[in-house]
């Protein structure tokens, strides 16, 4: 089964979890685009939804989903979001689509969080993909600095920034053993507007695709 082909049988796995009338909270990326494909055809009524990026927004309002501004809404019910990385614990790295901070605080917001991934994204342990950190401009340089002091290798993403106006350092080699301990770390450094370790916050539940089917974490 292709890639893409999972990515739409665990975006209607994750179906199940939205309920009418509610004001659901929605990711950024492939997966998450697969699945609001899939609500679209569904005939499930949202009294609106908190989006995580433009992108999404755009996506979202092309199937007629009023977006709602989450100072307003309050709390939500449900995220549903994907990963880059997701191990067994159900902590994440979150990022590669340059959306995190956004995602960040509604995961936050949220009483449930359900991630939807391919079983490409299953990990061990977290690392392999380049951890993104949002960092305000003028302290782009000094945080890089800071994280090659813990261990990591930043590179800023060329050519990109965040919806909130911010550039992204793409860390490699990062030791994220401990993701909850790093996390702190990382985001304690003066500039940073957060990482995309979900560690702290990680998702309730995992759904993972493969080709034996969907596995809930």
């Amino acid at each position: 089964m292709s890639t893409s082909r999972l990515k739409i049988e665990v975006a209607r796995a994750a179906l199940k979890y939205v309920e009418e009338g509610m004001v659901l909270g929605v990711g950024t990326g492939s997966t998450v685009n697969a699945f609001i494909d899939e609500l679209a055809g569904a005939g499930i009524r949202l009294d609106g939804a908190v989006s995580s990026s433009e992108q999404t927004t755009a996506r979202l309002e092309k199937i007629d989903v009023s977006i709602k501004e989450l100072n307003h809404t309050g709390d939500l019910d449900l995220y549903i979001d994907g990963a880059d990385e997701a191990d067994d614990s159900k902590r994440l790295i979150k990022g590669g689509g340059g959306a995190l901070t956004r995602e960040k605080v509604i995961a936050g917001a949220s009483r449930r969080f359900v991630c939807i991934v391919d079983e490409s994204k299953r990990v061990k342990v977290l690392g392999e993909f380049p951890l993104p950190v949002e960092v305000i401009p003028m302290a782009r340089s000094f945080v890089a600095r800071q994280l090659r002091k813990l261990g990591g290798n930043p590179e800023l993403r060329e050519g990109f920034t965040t919806d909130n106006g911010n550039p992204i350092l793409d860390v490699r080699g990062m030791d994220l053993v401990d993701p909850v301990e790093m996390e702190s770390r990382i985001n304690a450094i003066p500039g940073v507007v957060t990482c995309g370790l979900f560690a702290q916050r990680g998702a309730d539940e995992v759904l993972v695709a493969s080709e034996s089917g969907i596995e809930k974490l």
